[in-house]
Protein backbone atom coordinates (compact mmCIF):
# COMPACT_ATOMS: atom_id res chain seq x y z
CA UNK A 1 0.00 0.00 0.00
CA UNK A 2 1.33 3.43 -0.94
CA UNK A 3 1.96 5.88 1.88
CA UNK A 4 1.85 9.65 1.78
CA UNK A 5 4.22 11.86 3.71
CA UNK A 6 2.73 14.72 5.65
CA UNK A 7 4.71 17.89 6.18
CA UNK A 8 3.99 19.51 9.53
CA UNK A 9 2.15 22.79 9.15
CA UNK A 10 4.57 24.43 11.56
CA UNK A 11 7.43 23.97 9.10
CA UNK A 12 5.42 25.33 6.20
CA UNK A 13 4.36 28.47 8.03
CA UNK A 14 7.55 28.99 10.09
CA UNK A 15 8.90 32.53 10.53
CA UNK A 16 12.45 33.78 10.63
CA UNK A 17 12.33 33.96 14.41
CA UNK A 18 11.99 30.81 16.49
CA UNK A 19 8.88 30.59 18.61
CA UNK A 20 11.02 30.93 21.76
CA UNK A 21 12.07 34.42 20.70
CA UNK A 22 8.49 35.68 20.65
CA UNK A 23 8.09 37.90 23.73
CA UNK A 24 5.63 36.52 26.22
CA UNK A 25 3.00 38.95 27.40
CA UNK A 26 2.79 39.89 31.01
CA UNK A 27 0.35 37.65 32.91
CA UNK A 28 -1.86 40.65 33.60
CA UNK A 29 -1.94 41.76 29.96
CA UNK A 30 -4.96 41.06 27.74
CA UNK A 31 -4.57 39.25 24.44
CA UNK A 32 -6.54 41.18 21.82
CA UNK A 33 -6.14 39.28 18.54
CA UNK A 34 -7.18 35.65 18.11
CA UNK A 35 -4.02 34.72 16.20
CA UNK A 36 -1.85 36.10 19.02
CA UNK A 37 -4.00 34.30 21.54
CA UNK A 38 -3.57 30.93 19.86
CA UNK A 39 0.19 31.46 19.49
CA UNK A 40 0.44 32.52 23.10
CA UNK A 41 -1.40 29.39 24.28
CA UNK A 42 0.83 27.11 22.24
CA UNK A 43 3.97 28.54 23.88
CA UNK A 44 2.85 28.19 27.50
CA UNK A 45 4.43 25.51 29.67
CA UNK A 46 1.21 25.30 31.65
CA UNK A 47 -2.23 25.77 30.16
CA UNK A 48 -4.06 28.82 31.50
CA UNK A 49 -7.85 28.66 31.82
CA UNK A 50 -8.42 31.06 28.91
CA UNK A 51 -6.42 28.70 26.66
CA UNK A 52 -8.86 25.93 27.47
CA UNK A 53 -11.64 28.22 26.26
CA UNK A 54 -9.74 28.94 23.06
CA UNK A 55 -9.13 25.24 22.43
CA UNK A 56 -12.75 24.38 23.13
CA UNK A 57 -14.08 27.10 20.84
CA UNK A 58 -11.81 25.94 18.01
CA UNK A 59 -12.84 22.31 18.54
CA UNK A 60 -16.52 23.27 18.52
CA UNK A 61 -16.07 25.27 15.32
CA UNK A 62 -14.25 22.46 13.48
CA UNK A 63 -16.72 19.84 14.73
CA UNK A 64 -19.63 22.03 13.75
CA UNK A 65 -18.25 22.48 10.25
CA UNK A 66 -18.15 18.72 9.89
CA UNK A 67 -21.78 18.36 10.96
CA UNK A 68 -23.33 21.22 9.00
CA UNK A 69 -24.09 20.18 5.40
CA UNK A 70 -23.06 22.37 2.53
CA UNK A 71 -26.05 24.52 1.65
CA UNK A 72 -26.44 25.54 -1.99
CA UNK A 73 -29.06 28.15 -2.60
CA UNK A 74 -31.07 27.25 -5.70
CA UNK A 75 -33.35 30.02 -6.92
CA UNK A 76 -36.95 28.99 -7.56
CA UNK A 77 -37.81 28.38 -11.22
CA UNK A 78 -39.51 31.21 -13.07
CA UNK A 79 -43.27 30.94 -13.35
CA UNK A 80 -42.96 29.77 -16.94
CA UNK A 81 -41.17 26.63 -15.73
CA UNK A 82 -43.67 25.88 -13.01
CA UNK A 83 -45.03 22.33 -13.22
CA UNK A 84 -48.18 20.78 -11.79
CA UNK A 85 -49.05 23.98 -9.93
CA UNK A 86 -52.40 25.71 -10.36
CA UNK A 87 -51.93 28.37 -13.00
CA UNK A 88 -53.91 30.89 -10.96
CA UNK A 89 -50.88 31.06 -8.67
CA UNK A 90 -48.60 32.56 -11.32
CA UNK A 91 -50.65 33.76 -14.32
CA UNK A 92 -52.52 37.09 -14.48
CA UNK A 93 -56.35 37.13 -14.61
CA UNK A 94 -58.13 37.91 -17.85
CA UNK A 95 -59.18 41.57 -17.47
CA UNK A 96 -62.59 41.03 -19.04
CA UNK A 97 -63.32 37.82 -17.10
CA UNK A 98 -61.46 37.05 -13.83
CA UNK A 99 -62.68 33.45 -13.97
CA UNK A 100 -59.87 32.86 -16.50
CA UNK A 101 -56.13 33.58 -16.46
CA UNK A 102 -53.94 34.38 -19.47
CA UNK A 103 -50.99 32.29 -20.59
CA UNK A 104 -48.65 34.17 -22.96
CA UNK A 105 -45.79 32.02 -24.20
CA UNK A 106 -42.38 33.68 -24.45
CA UNK A 107 -38.89 32.49 -25.50
CA UNK A 108 -38.13 31.34 -21.95
CA UNK A 109 -40.99 28.83 -22.06
CA UNK A 110 -39.92 26.30 -24.70
CA UNK A 111 -36.86 25.35 -26.78
CA UNK A 112 -38.70 26.11 -30.05
CA UNK A 113 -39.64 29.60 -28.90
CA UNK A 114 -36.03 30.25 -27.89
CA UNK A 115 -34.86 29.00 -31.28
CA UNK A 116 -37.38 31.21 -33.06
CA UNK A 117 -39.10 28.24 -34.71
CA UNK A 118 -42.45 29.08 -33.15
CA UNK A 119 -43.97 32.53 -32.81
CA UNK A 120 -45.26 33.46 -29.33
CA UNK A 121 -48.84 32.35 -28.72
CA UNK A 122 -51.42 32.87 -26.01
CA UNK A 123 -54.68 31.45 -24.65
CA UNK A 124 -56.82 31.55 -21.53
CA UNK A 125 -57.33 28.89 -18.85
CA UNK A 126 -59.38 28.48 -15.67
CA UNK A 127 -57.12 29.25 -12.69
CA UNK A 128 -57.45 25.71 -11.29
CA UNK A 129 -55.71 24.09 -14.25
CA UNK A 130 -52.12 22.87 -13.90
CA UNK A 131 -49.17 23.01 -16.25
CA UNK A 132 -47.86 19.51 -16.86
CA UNK A 133 -44.37 18.18 -17.49
CA UNK A 134 -43.48 17.15 -21.03
CA UNK A 135 -41.09 14.29 -21.68
CA UNK A 136 -37.88 15.43 -23.34
CA UNK A 137 -38.49 13.14 -26.32
CA UNK A 138 -41.81 14.92 -26.97
CA UNK A 139 -40.70 18.48 -26.22
CA UNK A 140 -38.46 19.01 -29.23
CA UNK A 141 -35.63 19.91 -26.89
CA UNK A 142 -33.37 17.32 -28.49
CA UNK A 143 -33.88 18.45 -32.10
CA UNK A 144 -33.96 22.26 -32.07
CA UNK A 145 -33.40 24.31 -34.10
CA UNK A 146 -34.28 21.87 -36.90
CA UNK A 147 -36.85 19.22 -36.08
CA UNK A 148 -38.16 16.80 -38.68
CA UNK A 149 -41.19 15.68 -36.67
CA UNK A 150 -43.90 17.49 -34.65
CA UNK A 151 -43.33 18.16 -30.96
CA UNK A 152 -45.39 19.25 -27.95
CA UNK A 153 -44.85 22.84 -26.85
CA UNK A 154 -46.88 23.08 -23.63
CA UNK A 155 -49.58 21.07 -21.91
CA UNK A 156 -52.17 21.97 -19.25
CA UNK A 157 -54.70 19.77 -17.51
CA UNK A 158 -57.56 19.67 -15.06
CA UNK A 159 -58.88 16.33 -13.83
CA UNK A 160 -62.48 17.52 -13.86
CA UNK A 161 -62.47 19.56 -17.07
CA UNK A 162 -59.99 18.11 -19.55
CA UNK A 163 -56.63 19.05 -21.03
CA UNK A 164 -55.08 21.25 -23.70
CA UNK A 165 -51.78 21.14 -25.53
CA UNK A 166 -49.93 23.03 -28.22
CA UNK A 167 -48.33 20.89 -30.93
CA UNK A 168 -45.88 22.37 -33.45
CA UNK A 169 -44.97 20.80 -36.78
CA UNK A 170 -42.27 21.78 -39.28
CA UNK A 171 -43.91 23.44 -42.25
CA UNK A 172 -41.91 21.23 -44.61
CA UNK A 173 -43.97 18.23 -43.47
CA UNK A 174 -47.06 19.74 -45.10
CA UNK A 175 -45.74 21.88 -47.95
CA UNK A 176 -42.54 22.77 -49.78
CA UNK A 177 -43.52 26.43 -49.98
CA UNK A 178 -41.53 28.53 -47.50
CA UNK A 179 -43.45 30.82 -45.14
CA UNK A 180 -46.73 29.35 -46.36
CA UNK A 181 -50.04 30.36 -44.79
CA UNK A 182 -52.54 27.76 -43.66
CA UNK A 183 -54.51 28.46 -46.86
CA UNK A 184 -51.39 27.74 -48.94
CA UNK A 185 -51.17 24.30 -47.36
CA UNK A 186 -54.68 23.40 -48.42
CA UNK A 187 -58.30 23.12 -47.34
CA UNK A 188 -59.32 22.47 -43.72
CA UNK A 189 -60.02 18.83 -44.62
CA UNK A 190 -56.55 18.39 -46.10
CA UNK A 191 -54.84 19.95 -43.09
CA UNK A 192 -56.70 17.84 -40.53
CA UNK A 193 -55.95 14.71 -42.56
CA UNK A 194 -52.24 15.43 -41.95
CA UNK A 195 -52.53 16.65 -38.36
CA UNK A 196 -55.37 14.42 -37.16
CA UNK A 197 -53.12 11.83 -35.47
CA UNK A 198 -51.64 14.62 -33.34
CA UNK A 199 -55.17 15.57 -32.25
CA UNK A 200 -56.22 12.05 -31.27
CA UNK A 201 -52.86 10.70 -30.12
CA UNK A 202 -53.42 7.67 -32.35
CA UNK A 203 -55.07 7.49 -35.77
CA UNK A 204 -57.45 9.81 -37.60
CA UNK A 205 -60.71 8.74 -39.21
CA UNK A 206 -62.45 11.38 -41.43
CA UNK A 207 -65.79 10.12 -40.09
CA UNK A 208 -64.79 11.48 -36.66
CA UNK A 209 -64.78 15.06 -37.95
CA UNK A 210 -68.17 16.62 -37.12
CA UNK A 211 -67.56 20.34 -37.62
CA UNK A 212 -65.13 22.61 -39.49
CA UNK A 213 -64.86 26.40 -39.61
CA UNK A 214 -62.43 29.14 -40.64
CA UNK A 215 -61.50 32.09 -38.42
CA UNK A 216 -59.69 35.26 -39.41
CA UNK A 217 -57.76 37.42 -36.94
CA UNK A 218 -55.98 40.22 -38.72
CA UNK A 219 -53.65 38.64 -41.26
CA UNK A 220 -53.74 35.25 -39.54
CA UNK A 221 -56.12 32.47 -40.61
CA UNK A 222 -57.12 29.61 -38.31
CA UNK A 223 -58.84 26.33 -39.17
CA UNK A 224 -61.11 25.09 -36.37
CA UNK A 225 -62.34 21.55 -35.84
CA UNK A 226 -64.65 19.54 -33.59
CA UNK A 227 -64.18 15.78 -33.49
CA UNK A 228 -65.96 12.87 -31.83
CA UNK A 229 -63.17 10.37 -31.23
CA UNK A 230 -64.33 7.36 -29.17
CA UNK A 231 -61.03 5.53 -29.64
CA UNK A 232 -58.63 8.45 -29.27
CA UNK A 233 -55.93 8.36 -26.62
CA UNK A 234 -56.49 12.05 -25.88
CA UNK A 235 -60.21 11.64 -25.12
CA UNK A 236 -63.55 10.97 -26.74
CA UNK A 237 -64.10 14.66 -27.49
CA UNK A 238 -61.51 16.85 -29.20
CA UNK A 239 -61.48 20.45 -30.34
CA UNK A 240 -58.60 21.69 -32.49
CA UNK A 241 -57.33 24.88 -34.07
CA UNK A 242 -54.52 25.09 -36.62
CA UNK A 243 -52.56 27.92 -38.21
CA UNK A 244 -49.22 28.47 -39.91
CA UNK A 245 -46.61 31.15 -39.43
CA UNK A 246 -42.96 31.29 -40.44
CA UNK A 247 -41.63 27.77 -40.84
CA UNK A 248 -44.08 26.10 -38.47
CA UNK A 249 -47.66 24.89 -38.33
CA UNK A 250 -49.12 25.27 -34.84
CA UNK A 251 -51.95 23.06 -33.62
CA UNK A 252 -53.93 23.76 -30.46
CA UNK A 253 -55.91 20.81 -29.06
CA UNK A 254 -58.50 20.72 -26.26
CA UNK A 255 -59.56 17.23 -25.17
CA UNK A 256 -62.05 15.67 -22.74
CA UNK A 257 -63.59 12.35 -21.87
CA UNK A 258 -67.37 11.90 -21.78
CA UNK A 259 -67.72 12.86 -18.13
CA UNK A 260 -65.53 15.96 -18.46
CA UNK A 261 -67.27 17.02 -21.66
CA UNK A 262 -70.71 17.09 -20.04
CA UNK A 263 -69.69 19.79 -17.59
CA UNK A 264 -66.87 21.63 -19.35
CA UNK A 265 -67.52 21.75 -23.08
CA UNK A 266 -68.32 25.47 -22.98
CA UNK A 267 -65.12 26.12 -21.04
CA UNK A 268 -63.07 24.13 -23.55
CA UNK A 269 -64.67 26.00 -26.45
CA UNK A 270 -63.79 29.32 -24.79
CA UNK A 271 -60.18 28.16 -24.33
CA UNK A 272 -59.99 27.08 -27.96
CA UNK A 273 -61.45 30.38 -29.23
CA UNK A 274 -58.88 32.34 -27.22
CA UNK A 275 -55.87 30.68 -28.81
CA UNK A 276 -53.90 32.96 -31.14
CA UNK A 277 -50.41 33.69 -32.42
Amino acid sequence: MATASVTPLSSVFSTSKPSSSIPKPHPSSTVTFKTDEHEYCRNQQSVPSNCNAVSNSRREFVTGMGLVPLLVTVPPPPHSEAREVEVGAFLPPLPSDPSFVVFKASPKDTPALRAGNVQPYQFILPPTWKQMRIANILSGNYCQPKCAEPWVEVKFEDEKQGKVQVVASPLIRLTNKPNATIEDIGSPDKVIASLGPFVTGSTYDPDELIETSVEKRGDQTYYKYALETPYALTGSHNLAKATAKGNTVVLFVASANDKQWQSSQETLKAILDSFQL
